[in-house]
């Protein structure tokens, strides 16, 4: 899977679980709905009071699940980052292209749009007869 294969599977799916490192090292995960920029990355928004917003202050690493119905899944890893300035106008476009009932949402100052960079993917098919699994690193 490549980056254009990425951001197509993304803007598919529309959801993903997030995992973030909790204060105390302990995993933390949340369902979030995602949406894919052209420039493969893969941005939703949070409460700024959830746990994964402040986990992500504190430790940006991520790592997300997309997709598992039909037994196909993409696992990534990478690095994520709070949006401000013209990166989260251009982020926040691709978003809400995918989530139009977002813009509501998008004007409240209690949430933050969240970009996050994959680094690795793991594409994974477990249909029977389509078994495969592959990986993939991304970082430039």
């Amino acid at each position: 899977m490549d980056g254009a294969e990425l951001v197509k599977f993304v803007r598919q799916h529309g959801l993903a679980v997030v995992a973030t490192r909790g204060p105390e090292g302990a995993p933390e995960a949340a369902l979030v709905g995602v949406a894919a920029t052209n420039q493969r990355e893969i941005v939703f928004d949070t409460a700024i009071r959830s746990r994964k917003y402040r986990n992500i202050q504190a430790d940006p690493r991520v790592a997300l699940v997309i997709g598992w119905e039909n037994e196909v899944t993409v696992q990534c890893e990478g690095v994520a980052d709070i949006l401000i300035g013209p990166d989260r106008d251009r982020c926040l476009r691709a978003y809400l292209e995918q989530y139009p009932d977002g813009r509501r949402r998008a004007e409240d100052r209690d949430i933050a749009h969240i970009r996050v960079r994959p680094g690795w993917l793991r594409y994974s098919d477990y249909r029977p007869g389509s078994f495969g699994i592959h990986e993939t690193r991304l970082d430039s």
